[in-house]
């Protein structure tokens, strides 16, 4: 790192702090100011929040590693832009018109106060276990091979970076709220994209243009049925990615994210109406189409680079050191002076902006879902603190979870995606069916929840067991629960959960009109169908059409 590196990397946090300052002398007046950003929002700010919040480190690393280790696999959950869609588009009108602050608060509405408990409970223990712990766990390896320091005043500068990064955003976050979370990634949203851009643009310069990438990543094949690096869609007998069961798991992962998670749907929670949430998740859809050139095909740069084996960099043959390292060592060796800053920068906002959303959800979970439950009559002021003290309380969570994390880090990073995949369908089925179906019952969705969780842990135990365990046996538990295919599992695991809020459903009592009132389709008033018509026109169609016709266009290209 340069001294203009240093300069730029000051710079940009002088900008942070101001905006910061700003922030919190704005002066959070209750909960839903402080939540919600006073459900004040633009299009603008949501969509912005809605990129940088997904931009962690499962990007940085995971995105670029995956990359440079199976190319186009991953692509098929990064160019989700039409699952955001279907956020703006369905769910928008349903969640502006319930006025809820978080996702258990709407499920309570549309089925009982057990499904949002269970709700709550699976949201954050693994916002914790899961999301804080990989994005701080990620971001000190980062910055250990961004910088190139070992050891700094005799510590490791591993721990150095990844509590220095948990205790900045902790600060702002916990005095600045929603505000500070939406107005700061307005700032590093375009620093994100402009340095990322820089990677792709320099990255393709040394391998010697897109064709060479293309054509040395494509001479690569990833299985015994003739599929490359290249091909987005691969043979339905490939081990990981299937292209039946990459389609399916992605979009039921996708769905789950996108559509009901608390950590992205708040974004849209605080726009000012409902014309400003829906192009917020429009915004936020461009966004989402482009991590894909900026970081998974980086990681296939990188790989070709590799490959290559003549290309040199500052002076030395380029080496790629692993694919998880494919990202940083770019950053390391391919940037010049002060550009390095820049990406720095990048990279310092892409992470923060993850931990700051997941601390506010987090706080916000507790705070309106399990505390103010059992104490109704507390105060907005008092909320504010509790969802302050919350905050602190996850963050020092985060930080005692970071040696754990450290001794199986690798483990845990490799089932993040097998994680997600078996906590996806339950909610998605509970909320899929509730909201497109009147006679989902209170106890059809409670135990479609259930059955989602109670066949998720399964699964998470027997990969654990049978991967520890080398001389087990076979057997049909072993066949259904370890056995099969993670994409195809997911896909089983939402029929299942559909299924059994079906037939609950039919055996138990319907919901009454008044419960289920504008919370369905079918269900809404003529004043509600009409402010949802008036709350976009031609121009929020057109742009729509534009990100499907590119999401079908990129599909064709990497068929």
């Amino acid at each position: 790192m340069s001294t203009l590196d240093w300069i730029v990397i000051g710079l940009f946090f002088v900008v942070l702090i101001a905006i910061i300052v700003w922030v919190v002398s704005q002066k959070n007046k209750n909960s839903e100011d402080y939540f919600l950003g006073g459900r004040d929002a633009s299009w603008i700010a949501i969509g912005a929040s809605i990129f940088a919040s997904n931009i962690g480190s499962e990007h940085l690393i995971g995105l670029a590693g995956a990359g440079a280790s199976s190319g186009m696999a991953m692509a098929h959950w990064e160019i989700q832009g039409w699952m955001i869609l279907i956020l703006g588009w369905v769910f928008v009108p349903f969640y502006s018109r319930s006025m809820v602050l978080t996702m258990p608060e709407f499920l309570e509405r549309r089925y009982n106060k057990e499904s949002r408990t269970v709700l709550s409970l699976i949201s954050l223990v693994s916002y914790v276990l899961t999301k804080v712990a990989v994005t701080v766990y990620a971001g000190g390896l980062v910055f250990q091979q961004v910088f190139g320091i070992e050891e700094m005043w005799g510590i490791d500068f591993f721990w150095i970076s990844a509590i220095g990064l948990v205790l900045l955003t902790a600060l702002y976050t916990i005095f600045g709220g929603m505000k500070s979370v939406l107005y700061t990634s307005v700032l590093q949203t375009p620093i994100l994209l402009g340095g990322s851009l820089i990677i792709l643009v320099l990255g393709l310069k040394a391998v010697g243009g897109w064709e060479q990438m293309l054509e040395i990543c494509g001479a690569t094949k990833v299985n015994d049925y003739g599929d490359s690096m290249v091909n987005l869609i691969r043979d339905n007998r490939d081990s990981n990615f299937p292209w039946l069961g990459a389609l399916i798991g992605s979009a039921v992962i996708g769905f789950w994210y996108w559509c009901t998670d608390q950590f992205i749907v708040q974004r849209v929670l605080s726009g000012k109406n409902e014309t400003q949430a829906r192009r917020g998740t429009i915004f936020g859809a461009y966004l989402k189409l482009l991590p894909v050139f900026l970081f998974l095909i980086p990681g296939m740069i990188a790989y070709a680079m590799g490959a290559k084996g003549d290309v040199m960099l500052n002076g030395e043959l380029y080496v790629l050191p692993s694919a998880d390292a494919a990202f940083p060592s770019l950053v390391a060796q391919l940037l010049p002076a002060g550009v390095k800053g820049l990406v720095v920068c990048g990279i310092l906002a892409a992470l923060m902006s993850s931990l700051a959303s997941l601390f506010n959800s987090s706080a916000m979970l507790f705070t309106i879902d399990f505390y103010k439950r059992f104490k109704p009559s507390t105060s907005e002021k008092k909320l504010v603190k509790i969802g302050q003290l919350a905050t602190i309380i996850i963050v020092a969570l985060g930080i005692l979870w970071i040696p754990i994390m450290r001794s199986i880090g690798d483990v845990l990073y490799e089932y993040l995606q097998d994680v997600q995949s078996v906590l996806a369908p339950g909610i998605a089925a509970a909320f899929l069916m509730g909201i497109t179906w009147k006679r989902a019952s209170a106890e059809g969705g409670f135990w479609g929840l259930m059955s989602g969780f109670i066949i998720g842990i399964t699964r998470l135990g027997a990969k654990v067991y049978y991967n520890s365990v080398q001389d087990a046996g076979d057997s049909l538990f072993k066949s259904v629960f370890f056995d099969t295919n993670w994409l195809f599992f997911c896909g089983y695991m939402l029929l299942v959960c559909i299924v059994v809020v079906v037939v609950v459903s039919l055996y138990t009592k319907a919901p009454s009109k008044e419960k289920i009132q504008g919370l369905v389709f079918g269900t809404s008033t003529p004043e509600q169908k009409a402010l949802s018509r008036a709350s976009w026109n031609k121009w929020d169609v057109v742009h729509t059409v534009v990100i499907l016709g590119f999401t079908v266009a990129f599909y064709i290209y990497f068929w």
